[in-house]
């Protein structure tokens, strides 16, 4: 019996470990198109939260890279509320910062994230970063 319990436990995590498990537990943010709004620049973010969890905080801190690939700033974007399986458009304004000068976007790391259940841990791990025509997106 002790046998067919750290069997069934040992596939079980093995299973947990592998690629197809592991995608399903994926929160995809995409760097969809930017646009000029004054002096600043908008950003248009798509989240799809394919976790398993219903997140109620997700704070990015992301670096922004001038086209000579320089640090241009750095900002905390919260994209939360997200339900499960729930894609939803994120809006946010980089201000000071003309949209051509936008080289790239790393996300650093993730500041808060957290269910109902209080906090989350290793979120970054679960984000697949892409973006859209000229942007480049990465982590």
């Amino acid at each position: 019996m002790k046998k067919s319990l750290a069997s069934a436990l040992l596939a079980v995590s093995m299973l947990a470990n592998t690629p197809a498990y592991a995608a399903e537990q994926t929160i995809h943010v995409e760097l969809n198109k930017t646009e000029t709004k004054g002096d600043a620049c908008r950003v248009y973010m798509i989240v799809g939260n394919e976790s398993g969890r219903a997140l109620e905080t997700l704070k990015l801190d992301l670096v922004l890279f001038d086209t000579d690939g320089v640090v241009a700033k750095r900002l905390a974007v919260e994209t939360a509320p997200l339900p499960i399986g729930k894609t939803g458009l994120k809006i946010f304004d980089i201000a000071d910062m003309a949209c051509p000068t936008l080289g790239r976007m790393l996300l650093n790391d993730v500041l808060a994230c957290a269910d109902a259940n209080g906090p989350v841990a290793n979120c970054l791990s679960y984000i697949t970063p892409t973006a859209k025509g000229d942007l480049t997106f990465i982590k």
